[in-house]
């Protein structure tokens, strides 16, 4: 299971940094008293579709890490105590950051600027992903490469 773990991990890296790179393109224009322009339903659907499998993802990931049998008499240590604090982390960002998104967007279609603790979207996203990074480092560190070293 925590083999499954670690795959689904890398995989679910790369919907989540996209979901992160396309925000932006999901953002009204409209600034300093300006006409709210609407971003296009493409850029949209595509944002919370990235979002969406991201989410599905992350939370399988949790799934076979929280529910891998544990062994006996095996104490965690530095990397890996570090890997599942920064779960405390990424965790509530992962809940978070789709409530916020969705409230966003809807003042955004009711033609307002995002305020309140729907303007958290995008830094807990940040936040979200830059924890999760550190956590995938935390327990692939030091990263050997052996594609160029003579066998």
């Amino acid at each position: 299971m925590l083999k499954i773990h670690q795959r689904l991990g890398l995989i679910t890296l790369a919907p989540m940094a996209a979901t992160l790179i396309t925000g932006p393109m999901a953002k009204a224009k409209g600034r300093n008293g300006q006409t709210i322009t609407e971003p296009s339903n493409a850029n949209l659907d595509f944002h919370a579709a990235l979002g969406g499998t991201t989410a599905a993802l992350y939370f399988s990931t949790a799934y076979f890490a929280i529910f891998a049998p544990k062994i006996p008499n095996n104490p965690k240590h530095g990397a890996i105590r570090f890997h599942e604090a920064l779960a405390f982390v990424h965790g509530p960002g992962m809940v978070l950051t789709p409530i916020f998104g969705a409230m966003a967007f809807e003042q955004e279609q009711d033609g307002e600027k995002v305020h309140g603790a729907a303007s958290l979207h995008g830094p807990i996203a940040i936040a979200t992903v830059c924890a999760y990074g550190a956590s995938i480092v935390a327990v692939s560190w030091p990263i050997h490469l052996k594609f160029w070293e003579k066998q």
